[in-house]
């Protein structure tokens, strides 16, 4: 059975900090692109970061410089470093995992709720 638990979401204080993880079970993890993406409310939803198995990583242009994805394939989990956090970094944030080999496979998280208020 495929699991992605997202955990490490909260409610932060502009330019606080926050590190989400997803920890995942079911899968072949290091075959995997691993992407963080998130919905704020009344917007569509929208890719943060993303990591492969060889970690290449592509970021937002919203979130460079204060965002940082990682894995850690022995561990089959996926992080999230988030700082300098600001008020339009609310929003729920959900993991990802992709792999195209012949046909796409996808698998989502419930999301974690990440709040950016003073």
């Amino acid at each position: 059975q495929v699991q992605l638990v997202e955990s490490g979401g909260g409610l932060v204080q502009p330019g606080g900090s926050l590190r989400l993880s997803c920890a995942t079970s079911g899968f072949t993890f290091s075959l995997y692109v691993m992407r963080w993406y998130r919905q704020a409310p009344g917007k569509e939803r929208e890719l943060v970061a993303g990591i492969t198995g060889g970690t290449t990583i592509t970021y937002a242009d919203s979130v460079k410089g204060r965002f940082t994805i990682s894995r850690d394939n022995a561990k089959n989990t996926v992080y999230l470093q988030m700082n300098s956090l600001k008020p339009e970094d609310t929003a729920v944030y959900y993991c990802n995992a992709v792999r195209t080999f012949y046909t796409t496979t996808s698998y989502w998280g419930q999301g974690t709720q990440v709040t950016v208020s003073s």
